[in-house]
């Protein structure tokens, strides 16, 4: 497979010669999904921020579909076929569901396409239907997250970016989430996920990186992770290991 993401040695932070992540480099090729975990402060938000042009890169490189986007701003990465869904304030809460999916689709200018891809977003999220018109203040937290994916999944995206998608929502949401990201993985997006789940998260990764003190320190396939007690034990806090 083709690499849709390729990060080299990427060094980024917020203050002044202090690098929240140091050195940390990772790939991932089109039509995976691939999720970093690892322990609060490791650098996994930093990582995905830094991607997606929020946070500055002070050395390293990062190349999407082969084009090198350091630098690039972060309201121009959409026409680059990237879309980041933050983990919190990730909706326009005053606007309706619909005119919330509508946003995501304000680079584009293709009427007709835009409409069908509403409606399949309503096809794939039943309950955005239903509160279509309901402003995405009044929403529970799991319909957020349906809003915001949503949203995000209107710019035709060719990488999806998500940040700690599941935080805070019930382990029932959790399951329904994590299917509507593999329906998503199969409709042709490759997808860069953060979390803190890491069993649910690996349970449908094709591989993951766990980082720490903002380096990468083991990668492999997700269902290998899930039995590695190293991953466990030494940066995820899990004693017995992820799959016990």
């Amino acid at each position: 497979m083709n690499a849709a993401l390729e990060v080299h040695q990427l060094r980024a932070g917020y203050v002044a010669e202090v690098n929240i992540l140091d050195g940390v480099t990772l790939d991932v090729r089109e039509g995976e999904i691939v999720t970093v975990l690892g322990p609060n402060g490791a650098g996994k938000s930093t990582l995905i921020k830094a991607i997606a042009g929020l946070v500055a890169v002070r050395s390293g490189q990062v190349r999407l579909f082969g084009d090198d986007i350091v630098g690039v701003p972060a309201h121009r990465m959409v026409r680059r076929g990237l879309a980041y869904v933050p983990q919190t304030r990730n909706v326009f809460v005053r606007l309706s569901v619909e005119e919330n999916l509508e946003m995501g689709a304000v680079a584009r200018d293709d009427a007709s396409a835009i409409a069908r891809d509403l409606a399949q977003m309503y096809a794939l999220f039943p309950r955005l239907r239903e509160r279509r018109a309901q402003p995405a203040g009044q929403l529970s937290g799991g319909e957020r997250q349906m809003v915001a994916l949503a949203r995000a999944l209107m710019s035709r995206p060719k990488l999806l970016m998500l940040d700690e998608p599941s935080a805070g929502l019930s382990p029932k949401l959790v399951g329904l989430l994590f299917e509507k990201v593999r329906e998503v993985r199969a409709s042709g997006v490759t997808i860069l996920m953060v979390e803190q789940n890491a069993t649910a998260a690996l349970a449908i990764s094709d591989r993951g990186t766990v980082l720490a003190d903002g380096r990468e320190r083991i990668s492999g396939a997700g269902h290998e992770l899930l039995a590695n007690p190293e991953v466990g034990e030494l940066y995820l806090g899990v004693r017995k290991g992820l799959a016990a």
